[in-house]
């Protein structure tokens, strides 16, 4: 039963990412119809302006909607994996924020040089960002053991980060307001094949890296001490979860700015729906979902209000926030209810 479950999650979430696929790089500010995307396909298109639209603006931005949604609703389930709790991910903790910081940093400092920013220091900037923001998170964690204040305290230093941000914005040129802003709203407006030749590779990196610990992470999910017992090097694991987790999230915020709540509201519509917390399954799920739900919170933040758009951050709020506070009140009254017991 549980394997015909997973199956059919995994056609229904095939089939919904192909038709939202489609969706997006149909619908806009400029609908385009099937017609001329198979003309387009074909090589038989007359129109100019409308292969431009698609080929340059929405088919890389669908794409990268597609990679960095599943990489952001992988490193949630990553970070639940390591802190064994299924409320944290990378925007509560901090780490996206942690991430938006150095790279607004880095931002502010080359464009005030008259510099453009490359790709390559973007990324770097914000995998050291998001690193120390779980650095700090983690140094928290052995002092408070209570999950519930851990989370606060990655809010915090969410706050902390984009107090900063705000300090450093007050004192910038107003083009490097206008850039910051737009990039911390969140948004994949104007990703081109170029960045998506290099997030397509971090990706990749990162998923081999998260399937070669496939292993370990199961036994680790049964507790440290049987993990120990079957020869997991715990340290190790540790790390590679850490590196993993930072690199999927800076890679996120480097590339489209802070996406809120789908690293923490993705692993959770995961488990509801297969049943089983089993990281074989949960790798490839949580990645196939985020790539679904990051497609259509675009393609509603694109086409609500066309032809003004909308930071997807708010869409990603407005859908999955409900999903996160019932998740917090089932845990809450599942402890409640264990108490009440014992």
């Amino acid at each position: 039963m549980k394997n015909r479950r997973c199956l059919i999650f995994f056609i229904l979430i095939s089939i919904m990412i192909v038709i939202l696929f489609w969706v997006s790089i149909r619908l806009g500010s400029l609908d385009v119809s099937a017609g001329e995307i198979f003309g387009m396909m074909t090589g038989n298109s007359d129109d100019a302006m409308h292969e431009n639209i698609i080929t340059n603006i929405r088919l890389p931005r669908a794409v990268s909607a597609v990679l960095l949604g599943g990489a952001l609703a992988l490193s949630g389930f990553v970070l639940q994996a390591f802190f064994a709790n299924p409320i944290v991910g990378p925007f509560v903790l901090g780490i996206s924020s942690g991430a938006k910081l150095t790279v607004a940093l880095a931002m502010i400092f080359f464009l005030s040089a008259g510099r453009g920013m490359s790709l390559a220091i973007m990324v770097i900037s914000a995998f050291v960002g998001s690193l120390t923001a779980m650095l700090f998170v983690l140094l928290i964690s052995v002092k408070v053991r209570n999950m519930s204040t851990l989370v606060v305290c990655g809010i915090m230093i969410g706050y902390i980060c984009s107090a900063i941000c705000d300090l450093v914005v007050t004192f910038a040129d107003d083009s490097n307001i206008v850039n910051l802003h737009n990039w911390s709203m969140g948004s994949l407006s104007g990703v081109n094949w170029d960045e998506i030749k290099i997030i397509a590779v971090i990706v990749t990196v990162t998923l081999i890296m998260t399937v070669a610990v496939i292993k370990p992470m199961n036994a680790y999910r049964l507790g440290e001490a049987y993990a120990k017992s079957v020869g997991v090097n715990i340290m190790l694991l540790r790390i590679m979860l850490i590196l993993i987790s930072s690199i999927l999230a800076s890679c996120v915020t480097a590339f489209a700015g802070p996406i809120a709540f789908v690293g923490i509201a993705v692993p959770h519509l995961v488990r509801m729906s297969i049943k089983t917390d089993s990281p074989s399954v949960m790798i490839p799920g949580s990645f196939l979902f985020g790539a679904a739900v990051t497609l259509l919170c675009d393609t509603v933040s694109r086409v609500l209000f066309a032809p003004v758009e909308v930071s997807i951050s708010s869409v990603t709020a407005v859908l999955l926030v409900p999903v996160v506070i019932y998740m917090m009140i089932r845990r809450n009254d599942l402890y409640g209810n264990r108490h009440d017991a014992g």
